[in-house]
């Protein structure tokens, strides 16, 4: 198994959460809601930003970035082993329904959403 999977960092993040007791605490509802609280953290370090200084951030604002991201991620994986859910699994299935609802050829260089192409 490689040493930066899903599965070692899953296995961090239980052994993290029992040994402090907040097991208790991670619940589908509670994670989700901290899911969606981190994703507002990291909404923040765009905000006015145009596309350009989006795409160029400074050293801190980058690590401030970083550590939003791996809050969401530690989050994700948290409720996805809380449910029984098999991120890698589940991402393959959506890329699939992606690919079948996208097809390259019908929407290359256009962002319109699947129910705009009809």
């Amino acid at each position: 198994m490689p040493r930066d999977s899903l599965d070692e960092l899953n296995a961090t993040l239980l052994a993290f959460a029992r040994d402090r007791d907040w097991e208790q605490f991670h619940s589908p509802k509670n994670l989700s809601m901290a899911l969606a609280g981190e994703a507002g953290e990291l909404l923040e370090h765009f905000q006015w930003l145009t596309e350009a200084q989006s795409a160029d951030l400074s050293e801190e604002k980058q690590e401030a970035v970083a550590m939003e991201l791996a809050d969401l991620l530690i989050y994700l994986l948290r409720l996805a082993e809380r449910l029984d859910i098999d991120l890698l699994e589940a991402a393959q299935r959506k890329i699939a329904i992606n690919q079948s609802r996208y097809p390259a050829d019908r929407v290359r260089g256009d962002a319109r959403r699947a129910e705009d192409y009809d």
